[in-house]
């Protein structure tokens, strides 16, 4: 993210799921919501683990600690999943 980019309102204000979806609260009013199916680790994280998010990144990202997961607003905000990771060939 470009310093110049940066949108005080942009910040983490909340986090909460629905079944198939991750809504995110910005300090702006506004919300966004994505599909889980685009966060692996989240998708199959149990509610507690899903519960157990910090603000990190002064305040334009999230940390779950149990499973290991960073999203930032900026991210989420442009629409972009998780990047698909590739299977390493090992002979």
């Amino acid at each position: 993210m470009n310093i110049s980019e940066i949108k005080p309102g942009e910040r983490v204000k909340d986090v909460h799921f629905s079944e198939d979806s991750l809504s995110v609260d910005l300090m702006d009013g506004r919300t966004i919501s994505v599909p889980l199916a685009w966060y692996p680790r989240l998708l199959h994280a149990d509610a507690k683990q899903r519960k157990n998010w910090k603000i990190s990144g002064g305040g334009f990202g999230i940390h779950w600690p149990d499973i290991d997961e960073d999203l930032s607003t900026e991210g989420l905000l442009r629409g972009a999943p998780a990047p698909h990771r590739a299977m390493s060939n090992v002979a």
